[in-house]
């Protein structure tokens, strides 16, 4: 067992919080991860994790450890760089998030493709509507919806996308087709949520005459799947707001209707992220372009 995958297993242990959620995403065995994590305790003399039956928790020689480790694997990389044609040819596992409706319409139908160019890379693809944080889960890269709030991370826009508030035939025939922001809110329609941790209240951005309004609405629904509520709104239940690629297909089929179309969403923008010594690492670098290089053109197609 060498001493460098014993380094590599105690780092997916720190970022994941588990034995055994480490040892699934490495391939290996419980049994090799905790083996692996007694042989590096035993050779640095020193307890790395705290452990119970329930839970796992870093010590303070294992957190300084931690961001020693990455500078070792991040050094590993830079060599192997220098002495093989990475570039053409990058290996490893490449681990990537995104928003679930990002992640299952554009990114994913790339993977193939790009592991058929580039056959030694593996990727671990993380979907989620919730806010990622790229060291403490040892993601390489992350696409996302939004603004960029951490100025620690690098960012790569993609494009800005348009949205669209829509709702279902059978919604507009019972409730109508509020034709703005003020008669959504003023004739009580019900909007369709999405929540993300730490939110208090839901406000849909508008483009008016006046320029963008933030208009506070309410409902009863709500979820932190985005298609979910697409979901709720083709079953006739309420108003949505979604990325135009997430529903085009169904607003060309008739099934969902634009709304308030006086005062369209604002457009949101697309980009992905990434840490400053990721951005080095040829494979992170050869899958965003990769991506951006398909998608960019896709994400407003109606």
């Amino acid at each position: 067992m060498s001493y460098l995958d014993n380094i590599r297993t105690f780092v997916r242990v720190f970022e994941l919080g588990s034995m055994s959620a480490a040892g699934r995403d490495l391939r290996i065995s419980p049994a090799v991860t905790s083996s692996r994590i007694s042989q590096l305790e035993m050779h640095l003399s020193v307890r790395l994790f705290q452990r119970t039956t329930r839970s796992l928790t870093p010590t303070e020689q294992g957190k300084a450890f931690y961001e020693g480790a990455c500078e070792i694997l991040g050094s590993v990389e830079n060599a192997e760089a220098q002495v093989v044609n990475i570039t053409e040819n990058p290996k490893g596992s490449l681990y990537v998030a995104a928003p679930l409706g990002v992640g299952r319409r554009l990114i994913a139908p790339e993977v193939p493709g790009f592991l058929a160019t580039y056959p030694q890379v593996s990727i671990r693809l993380r979907l989620t509507d919730r806010k990622v944080d790229l060291t403490n889960e040892g993601l390489d890269l992350a696409f996302f919806l939004g603004t960029l709030e951490d100025s620690n991370l690098r960012m790569r826009k993609i494009a800005d996308v348009a949205r669209v508030l829509c709702a279902s035939p059978d919604y507009i025939e019972v409730h109508g087709n509020p034709a703005s922001g003020d008669e959504l809110v003023s004739d009580g329609h019900e909007c369709l949520n999405l929540r993300f941790p730490g939110a208090t209240e839901f406000q849909w951005r508008l483009m008016t005459e006046a320029g963008p309004q933030k208009v506070r609405v309410a409902g009863r629904y709500e979820s932190d799947d985005g298609d979910v509520l697409t979901d709720w709104a083709l079953s006739g239940n309420g108003i949505a707001l979604k990325p135009i690629f997430e529903v085009s297909e169904h607003i060309k089929a008739g099934r969902l209707i634009p709304v308030a179309v006086n005062t369209p969403p604002e457009p949101i923008q697309m980009a992905c992220l990434f840490t400053h010594r990721k951005r080095q690492d040829p494979k992170t670098r050869l899958f965003m372009e990769y991506v951006i290089e398909r998608i960019a053109g896709a994400v407003n197609d109606t």
